[in-house]
């Protein structure tokens, strides 16, 4: 089988790599400065585990290469305002939005979108920077050079959050996880949780929004797609042409993970449908020393990315399967001694999930 290279060397292409050693897939992380000629892309597929990279003598090079999968896909999508009029265009829901031009158009903002307004950066705002939640006599607070980089979002009453991770390969053939809940805490994704039995119809509604978005763009891997529950229905918030932080539960709780079905969709090898067996949690560890006591509790699977430990940063995830509720919410239990204050929320939220 081909080799694979993988735009950007943080986590998910680490554990990318990870997914193609039982394959006999050979995949190759490449940091966004490496010299071209150091890199075996001319054999290669290439894909990403970012949509947005500066421009450099690789990125230059592998702009033209044909084996690129997604390669045209990447930038549509790493940009809010193109990405937010596909959704239209396409007849998705989603949050109403405006383009933020100018600081004049705030008065038309708050009487179009009402008073709780969400500012997003076009382009690079993630795990809750570049994000500014605005209310009347707030937008003064907003720095100036933002005006033409933004887009605007009416401010959703949810009732929850949920992505739906699925993949689509070169014949058109989707296949799709069941999709997960997620807790975020100031913009940053704390817990997930998966259950095997979700609710048939926002699955259903989630999958056909997601297969018309792939098939659309004749997207190839997988592809994660973060909405809100609004009464009975779904509201697309983002997409991600990548394997997704609440796809990492797939790694133990599932029979193939987000990252092998990843390699196997754009490397053209079979993708059956997921056996999900058991519910499962993954807990995001955030600015966290690693703890070696986690690993006393017989269902914690500890994935440690070797990163420098600093404050607001995703060092690693835990993750937890068992197809009995009780024994998974009493290992949750067990863990909340083992973890710092702030991830006690996350944990009960986890074990109200399960109930």
């Amino acid at each position: 089988m081909k080799p694979v290279c993988v735009l950007g060397n943080g986590q998910l292409g680490r554990m990318l790599r990870q997914a193609g050693e039982p394959l006999g897939v050979a995949v190759y992380p490449i940091g966004l400065d490496a010299e071209p000629e150091s890199v075996p892309y001319q054999r290669s597929i290439i894909t990403a585990e970012i949509e947005r990279w500066p421009e450099t003598a690789l990125t230059r090079e592998l702009s033209h290469h044909n084996a690129f999968i997604n390669r045209d896909i990447f930038p549509l999508l790493a940009d809010r305002l193109p990405q937010k009029q596909l959704l239209d265009t396409l007849g998705l829901a989603t949050a109403p939005w405006k383009l933020l031009s100018a600081p004049d158009q705030w008065p038309y903002f708050f009487s179009e979108l009402g008073d709780f307004i969400i500012v997003k950066r076009r382009t690079g705002g993630y795990d809750g920077r570049g994000q500014w939640r605005i209310r009347p006599g707030k937008e003064a607070d907003l720095p100036a050079e933002i005006y033409g980089e933004c887009i605007v979002e009416q401010g959703i009453p949810f009732s929850g959050e949920v992505s739906l991770v699925g993949a689509r390969n070169s014949h058109g053939k989707s296949v799709f996880y069941p999709l997960t809940h997620n807790l975020h805490q100031e913009g940053i994704l704390r817990t997930s949780v998966a259950l095997p039995n979700t609710n048939p119809q926002l699955q259903r509604q989630a999958e056909e929004m997601l297969s018309s978005i792939m098939e659309h763009l004749n997207y190839i891997g997988v592809m994660a797609m973060e909405c809100f529950i609004v009464g009975d229905d779904l509201l697309i918030n983002e997409l991600a042409p990548r394997v997704h932080n609440s796809g990492h539960w797939t790694q133990n709780g599932a029979s193939i993970s987000q990252f092998e079905l990843h390699l196997r969709a754009i490397l053209d090898l079979p993708i059956p449908q997921p056996e999900i067996l058991s519910p499962s949690v993954m807990i995001n560890l955030i600015g966290t020393e690693i703890n070696p006591e986690w690993l006393s509790l017989p269902l914690v699977h500890l994935h440690w990315y070797g990163k420098e430990v600093r404050p607001m940063r995703k060092v690693g995830h835990l993750n937890l399967a068992h197809p009995e509720q009780d024994i998974l919410k009493a290992t949750l239990n067990s863990l909340m001694p083992l973890l710092p204050a702030e991830y006690q929320n996350g944990l009960e939220w986890a074990q109200n999930k399960l109930s």
